[in-house]
């Protein structure tokens, strides 16, 4: 079985990850949540790093319920700061609390931050046909304008990059390389 070449063959749960979830279509408010967040707090560090401890925020964060994030205040910001098994970057951490506030005033407006962020994408997926993980960009010009728009919105740790890198993971594009077992499944 082929697959990508950027999940660790030895690392179950980076293969369980690519195997399952990565590019797959997500039309979900709170798994969108979920990934704007981890993404974020990727910036700067290896996806395997994050991956790891996903259950661990999972936990810190109420299941990355974004109505109960958006309540956190000083006392959650230094529970999460002391937590060990997060990333514990306190930049990082207030984006999370104040993107779960800005996706709550997009819901308002959109109806859903699921119809927002798919809107950068006409609604459906763009279907690459990347041939080795060099081909993979870091941006688009939909990161770009997502990035654009989020920031203007009130987002942070919203740029081009984490943008693209959420949208991979979301599924808004099909990066799995086209001799991936993954990537025709994707695609229907």
């Amino acid at each position: 079985m082929k697959r990508c070449t950027w999940p660790d063959e030895a690392d179950p749960l980076m293969l369980r990850y690519h195997d399952e979830e990565w590019g797959v279509p997500v039309h979900d408010d709170r798994k969108l949540y979920e990934y704007l967040v981890l993404d974020a707090f990727q910036a700067g560090l290896s996806w395997r790093t994050v991956l790891h401890k996903r259950a661990n925020f999972r936990k810190a964060f109420s299941g990355f319920d974004p109505r109960k994030v958006a309540k956190y205040g000083k006392r959650e910001i230094n529970r999460l700061l002391k937590d060990e098994g997060i990333i514990r970057n306190r930049q990082k951490i207030e984006a999370a609390i104040i993107n779960a506030q800005m996706l709550l005033k997009v819901q308002k407006e959109f109806g859903s931050f699921d119809k927002y962020i798919w809107q950068f994408v006409d609604g459906k997926p763009i279907i690459h046909k990347r041939k080795t993980i060099n081909d993979l960009p870091a941006t688009s010009p939909e990161s770009d304008a997502m990035a654009k728009d989020m920031k203007k919105r009130g987002f942070k740790f919203c740029g081009t990059t984490i943008c693209y890198a959420f949208m991979q993971a979301a599924g808004l594009v099909n990066d799995h390389l086209v001799g991936c077992f993954r990537y025709k499944e994707v695609c229907h």
